[in-house]
């Protein structure tokens, strides 16, 4: 008789299908109504079933532009490679968009992925930890020759997003319930930065323009407030460091700051 982890694995290996599942079935107790093989078999079921619920939970918008039927194929590939490894659904679904982009059969669809990103970023700001926003008065008692070595940390419910898509646009016309035939969009309109943040317990979109892209990337990477407005003067000269400092702080995008020698 294997010991316990064997015993795990094994199943585990024959409800995913990666191994004979009769050497599964033979580690179960034999019932008096099903064999063991046909419970096995409900397991099985009964898992993809649950998982793949999950992913459709999260990533309604995919579903909706693949079509149900392929979805459920699509999760149930995802499932085989990337099992559940914790016992908070929230947590699963992460690696779906690297899956998407690796599967051939979806090069019709190249921004699919990049809603996909959309999707779990919605889904990580929605379920984050609260923060209180950084107070401009507390930036405002930083000495004035000093405020460019500050740190600003963005609030836990953001995540930056880029796309050569109109991902924004794609996404809201395939929520739940969208009218996705009255919304024509074409892919020449071109790309887009995002921060998607979470606020009064919404999950909002702000659009952003490349310099204020690169600002909060580079702020978000941990960089100074003199490094990070330096790359945004490398990408557009004429950079507006106070306007987008204003806008941001209004927004409660930051959640604190810390001096330059400490991160």
């Amino acid at each position: 008789m294997p010991v316990l982890p064997e015993t795990q694995a094994i199943v585990l290996g024959a409800l995913l299908g990666r191994v004979d599942s009769s050497a599964a079935a033979r580690l179960l107790r034999e019932g008096r109504a099903l064999p063991a093989a046909r419970r096995l078999q409900i397991y099985r079921n009964n898992l993809v079933e649950s998982l793949s619920d999950a992913l459709e939970a999260v990533y309604p918008a995919v579903a909706r532009l693949v079509g149900a039927r392929y979805f459920r194929q699509l999760a149930h590939g995802y499932i085989v490679e990337h099992p559940s490894r914790a016992g908070n659904l929230h947590d699963f679904g992460s690696a779906l968009p690297e899956h998407i982009a690796g599967q051939p059969g979806l090069v019709g669809l190249p921004y699919l992925a990049d809603v996909a990103h959309l999707e779990w970023a919605c889904h990580e700001v929605y379920h984050e930890a609260d923060s209180e926003a950084l107070a401009p008065a507390l930036l405002a008692q930083v000495a004035p020759d000093m405020q460019l070595q500050l740190r600003l940390n963005l609030a836990p419910a953001t995540r930056l997003l880029t796309s050569a898509y109109p991902v924004l646009r794609i996404w809201t016309a395939n929520r739940p319930g969208a009218d996705e035939a009255s919304t024509t969009i074409s892919l020449e309109e071109g790309g887009v930065h995002l921060l998607v943040a979470r606020r009064n317990g919404e999950v909002e979109f702000r659009v952003l323009g490349d310099a204020e892209y690169v600002w909060l990337r580079a702020l978000a990477s941990n960089a100074t407030l003199a490094e990070a407005t330096a790359a945004a003067i490398g990408h557009v000269p004429d950079f507006d460091l106070g306007g987008v400092l204003s806008r941001h702080l209004s927004l409660g995008t930051f959640a604190r700051m810390s001096a330059g020698g400490s991160p």
